[in-house]
């Protein structure tokens, strides 16, 4: 499950505004807004699943370990050029 602040940090890893990623992804942009919210509003699974993909298809890797959470992204050869 990605985070709201993860979604927030991919997104400006690739620069992308709100209306971008909601664009890419096919969701709403009051789900979208929902999803990044400090809140923790509800989403469905499917909206947060689609939002995901998109980001993963941009390059972004999410990252999950005992020590926090963050995303990088990486190029097309596979190479990590900005972890966060």
């Amino acid at each position: 499950m990605i985070t709201a602040r993860q979604t927030r940090a991919a997104r400006a890893l690739l620069g992308w505004t709100q209306e971008t990623l909601a664009e890419r992804a096919l969701v709403s942009l009051t789900a979208l807004k929902r999803l990044e919210s400090q809140n923790n509003l509800k989403v469905f699974e499917s909206t947060t699943d689609q939002v995901r993909r998109t980001l993963e298809g941009a390059g972004i890797v999410f990252l999950t370990s005992d020590q926090g959470e963050g995303v990088m992204i990486v190029d097309a050869r596979g190479k990590n050029t900005e972890p966060v």
